[in-house]
């Protein structure tokens, strides 16, 4: 689950400078313990500009999942116009045989308020 806001404390307008958080909630509905090791993310504004992010964990962390368990996490993206949007995959290892794999996490957008309809 992905939920996104607009930080107008943090944004300048006038100088193509937008911020926006985003929550994701992450779930492990497998029967297996896992750990989030990596990310990989695509950004793109309404410009043009992409960029594209990749590193370890999440906000510092490797997460581990039991099955059932989920795990929760504010970060934040900043745009040069008021409306982008963001798709990437997590690189999950199964404890018990350190198998990694994919996670999609589907795109989704950052629009400021104001562009909403």
């Amino acid at each position: 689950m992905v939920s996104t806001e607009f930080q107008p404390d943090y944004s300048n307008p006038a100088q193509s400078h937008f911020v926006f958080t985003y929550r994701i909630v992450i779930e492990n509905n497998s029967s297996y313990t896992v750990q989030l090791i990596r990310r990989h993310w695509m950004i793109a504004d309404s410009f043009g500009e992409k960029r594209e992010i990749e590193g370890d964990g999440v906000v510092g962390q490797q997460p581990v999942l039991e099955p059932g368990e989920s795990h929760e996490y504010v970060s934040g993206c900043n745009l040069k116009s008021g409306i982008g949007k963001m798709v990437g995959t997590y690189t999950m290892r199964r404890i018990v045989d350190s198998l990694e794999f994919p996670v999609n996490i589907p795109e989704f957008s950052l629009i400021v308020p104001w562009r909403n309809n």
